[in-house]
């Protein structure tokens, strides 16, 4: 192979580098190279040879001879000798390479290897004059070559989203978040071996559940086709291995992945690592002792903590792990808290006025322990940073837990808190089979109520228990919240290799850029191609540039026909609203079509209040607007958000007919739970308060949860971040559209 062999490349844009480095590529190939070849030998890492070789003199030679291979990352060439810096898994070695000790081949595929290209040599240790340990290479290989030029600045990369979504990147060029998962996986084996030697035995349980259980969460669906039923994936493991407990498996554990249909923040991602372990003839003290023992495991082992003093740093905050943790019952953090005593004995009409004073919403129905934990969950849970078991909760928010004997309105369960948030939650296990009936009974009915989270009636389980499960503590950890605290990580995210994502949005230009144009006969197109992109591609992102839409009508007829056709002031409210937000969203998504946007969220609902009915509703507001002269365009969009009734309408596919549908539905519960807000105003009111109103369906029954759903879903967005944007859009078209706000909160 000749030099002249290697750059005989078409010629291409040399500042583009993707293409550069493509046809770099394929002059290897035409030269005879396998840039990609089958197999590999590496004999030792950099930090092995570092370790070994660490008392070898400067401008010392071996005749000692490894193969090493990794990723280049620094290549500098000074006439006959070229230094290159090679990372691999474990840190990084420099390649000293000498156009005398390498075959003319080698030397001169030096000259076209690139920054990220995969690289082996083999060759001698040397220590440089200048003290640099070094590997002579009498043989240079590639491996596998680097078509996409490496980011220059991606360390500290303030769009972290990127960083998530192209983790490879990150792990490449960010050497301490290599480190973040390396901790994780010690914490992990770390766990596992401290409950074998506990006498836990590790098991498996299935992925896929017949019935909802072990949990209070929406879980996600899957069709068996095998058996023509739906399954869901598992939200707990703690039905399973309570049967295992039945059968005289008296300590089991689980660590494996739960999935539920719920939002992403912080501290939550919809797929999680946990691990449940259940111990026959314990109770909480058990439990209390079986955590305080793995925490502090891992901290010695993980963190390097001394014995005695497991003491570590978590976002700035001192935490300490040695001693006997603190136990303090929910109601005494609560009374810490609003700085009097609270308990179960203090009367609701108070418990109502305390939550008031701090801000903390209330319902009509709930009891005192309710109550209690809303101020303790507000107020008292951040306050505490040191490991606490938080103990006697409510049996009013612990629907499954066994009640305690001296006070039967609370229940024998903890929750293990550090820095604010729950790192366990631990119950002394209901083995009462009648009881066990009659709460799965009360979980159906609540389901049958519409909360999509309650748990189904499992006969099985309730089998088992019917031959006898003896006493039982039970506790669950989140596996990502404790790496999250041993590796000081602010958010999930950073703890999870791959955590859930929007999907991106994929042009076809970046797909034909990918491919390198056309593939030819037998391929498919790049169009193709861009329709089954696996990773979501947005067909906003590909399309065209819109048109100039026309209504027909100026804003005012519009509204002097929104007025004609309606005399109630809820419905001109409404249309005002939708007005506003679909002007804000507009002037996001489609500049020049401003006008269009707002006159359809100003009508949408023209014909509701005189002909209130499925079937007929945006039929019969085609009729009238046709009549009012507008365009047939503003009757197609607008009818579009009635296709879940009627199927004849058309179904929405623009960005505006899909924002629309959106926005309708959700705008209502909005406005519904700013009305229950002491403002009466959706401009103070927190996204928490919008998400516990949106899973309690007896809160504006009339809102359709689906409905609402389902516009997340053709928007491409997760629920919680549709409930977040329209919040924020609701906020930003204030004071249209906040027409419950108090006079002297109102501009």
């Amino acid at each position: 192979m000749t030099q002249s062999k290697i750059v005989g490349a078409p010629e291409v844009n040399i500042n583009d580098e993707r293409a550069v480095r493509r046809a770099k590529r394929q002059a290897l190939i035409d030269a005879g190279v396998n840039p990609y070849p089958i197999r590999s030998t590496v004999t030792a890492h950099a930090t092995e040879l570092e370790e070994r070789y660490a008392g070898l003199e400067d401008g010392v030679s071996t005749e000692d001879s490894y193969s090493v291979a990794g990723r280049v990352r620094a290549l500098r060439k000074q006439g006959k000798v070229t230094f290159v810096v090679l990372e691999d898994v474990s840190g990084q070695i420099q390649l000293f390479c000498r156009v005398n000790d390498l075959p003319q081949a080698d030397w001169e595929l030096l000259s076209q290897v690139d920054l990220g290209d995969i690289i082996e040599a083999t060759g001698t240790i040397l220590r440089t004059r200048r003290g640099q340990l070094s590997v002579s290479p009498g043989r240079v290989r590639l491996l596998s070559k680097s078509v996409r030029p490496l980011p220059e600045k991606f360390h500290g990369l303030a769009d972290r989203e990127l960083r998530y979504r192209q983790r490879y990147i990150d792990l490449i060029m960010n050497p301490e978040v290599r480190d973040t998962f390396r901790r994780r996986s010690q914490i992990v084996s770390t766990i596992r071996r401290h409950m074998e030697a506990d006498g836990y035995m590790e098991v498996e349980t299935p992925m896929m559940h017949a019935i909802l259980g072990g949990a209070n969460a929406k879980p996600f669906v899957t069709h068996f086709n095998a058996l023509d039923r739906d399954f869901y994936l598992r939200i707990a493991t703690e039905l399973p291995l309570k049967r295992l407990i039945v059968g005289g498996m008296e300590r089991v554990f689980e660590i494996g992945r739960q999935f539920r249909n719920e939002g992403m923040d912080l501290m939550h991602n919809p797929e999680f690592t946990s691990m449940e372990a259940y111990c026959a003839y314990s109770d909480l003290e058990g439990m209390k002792k079986l955590s305080e023992g793995l925490f502090k495991a891992i901290a010695r082992e993980v963190c390097g903590c001394a014995e005695d003093h497991e003491v570590i740093e978590y976002q700035g905050q001192r935490v300490d792990m040695s001693g006997t943790w603190a136990s303090r019952s929910l109601s005494e953090v609560a009374s810490a808290a609003v700085d009097e005593r609270v308990d179960m004995d203090t009367p609701v009409e108070h418990l109502r006025e305390l939550c008031a004073a701090h801000d903390i919403e209330w319902q009509e129905g709930w009891g005192a322990g309710k109550l209690l934990f809303e101020l303790y969950d507000g107020l008292g849970e951040p306050t505490l940073v040191n490991p606490t078991f938080v103990c006697d909760y409510p049996e009013e928010v612990s629907p499954l837990a066994k009640r305690k004997e001296e006070d039967p309105r609370l229940t024998d369960r903890f929750e293990l808190v550090i820095c604010g948030h729950e790192y366990a939650n631990a119950f002394s296990e209901l083995n009462d089979p009648v009881d066990q009936a009659a709460r799965f009974a009360a979980q159906v009915a609540a389901k049958g109520l519409g909360d999509d989270e309650a748990m189904g009636y499992d006969y099985d389980y309730v089998r088992a228990l019917e031959y006898g499960m003896p006493p039982v503590g039970g506790i669950g950890y989140g596996i990502d919240r404790m790496v999250m605290l041993f590796c000081d990580q602010p958010s999930i995210r950073d703890v999870l290799l791959f955590p859930q994502m929007k999907p991106e949005a994929v042009t076809r230009a970046d797909i034909e850029a990918q491919v390198g144009g056309a593939l030819g006969a037998g391929f498919a197109s790049v169009d193709e191609l861009a329709a089954s992109c696996a990773t979501g591609a947005s067909a906003d992102a590909a399309a065209p540039a819109t048109t100039r839409l026309e209504s027909g009508l100026t804003r005012d007829a519009a509204l002097e026909l929104l007025e004609r056709y309606n005399g109630d002031e809820f419905h001109i409210q409404h249309g005002l609203t939708l007005e506003g937000l679909m002007r804000h969203y507009a002037e996001q998504y489609d500049p020049q079509n401003v006008e269009f946007w707002s006159q359809v969220g100003l009508l949408h609902d023209l014909d509701w209040e005189r002909w209130p009915d499925g079937a007929q509703h945006t039929v019969k507001a085609a009729e009238l607007l046709e009549e009012a002269g507008a365009s047939p365009a503003l009757a197609h969009a607008i009818q579009t958000h009635n296709s879940d009734n009627n199927p004849d309408l058309p179904a929405p596919e623009a960005k505006m007919e899909r924002v629309l549908f959106a926005v309708d539905e959700l705008s209502g519960l909005i406005q519904a739970a700013a009305r229950m807000r002491p403002s009466g105003s959706v401009r103070d009111m927190p996204l928490r308060s919008l998400k516990k109103k949106f899973k309690d369906r007896r809160f504006a029954a009339g809102c359709d949860r689906d409905v609402i759903r389902r516009g997340a879903e053709l928007n491409d967005l997760d629920l919680n971040d549709l409930l977040e944007s329209v919040l924020e859009a609701m906020k930003a078209i204030a004071p249209v559209g906040d027409y419950n706000a108090r006079e002297d909160v109102a501009e």
